[in-house]
């Protein structure tokens, strides 16, 4: 009997391993806009937290360079954040929530 629940349970933790393969290759599939200063910078970041696109409103380099670097950091935090977010949502579709309090880097 034990034999045959521990077979069960190796079987459903393959099943979530592979799961969890195909959602980290569809984390290049999720992108986040987002932007600061009311859209003055913006960025394009993928679930795997790559930095895809950077725009800059011609009016913000007319600004003094601190604030012009704050606006893009800021822009970028929100993009890590939401993709973050993004992710982990993704991810507990897969998990049912079984991973929430783990840190996975990458995820």
């Amino acid at each position: 009997m034990f034999k045959g629940n521990m077979a069960k349970m190796l079987k459903q933790a393959q099943d979530m391993q592979k799961q969890i393969e195909g959602v980290q290759s569809e984390l290049s599939d999720i992108i986040i806009n987002a932007d600061s200063g009311g859209g003055m910078v913006k960025i394009k970041i993928n679930g795997h937290l790559e930095l895809l696109e950077l725009k800059i409103e011609e009016d913000v380099l007319k600004e003094e360079k601190e604030l012009i670097e704050d606006l893009i950091i800021s822009a970028i935090n929100k993009g890590i954040a939401d993709a973050q977010s993004a992710s982990k949502e993704k991810m507990n579709s897969v998990t049912g929530g079984m991973l929430s309090g783990l840190n996975i880097p990458g995820m």
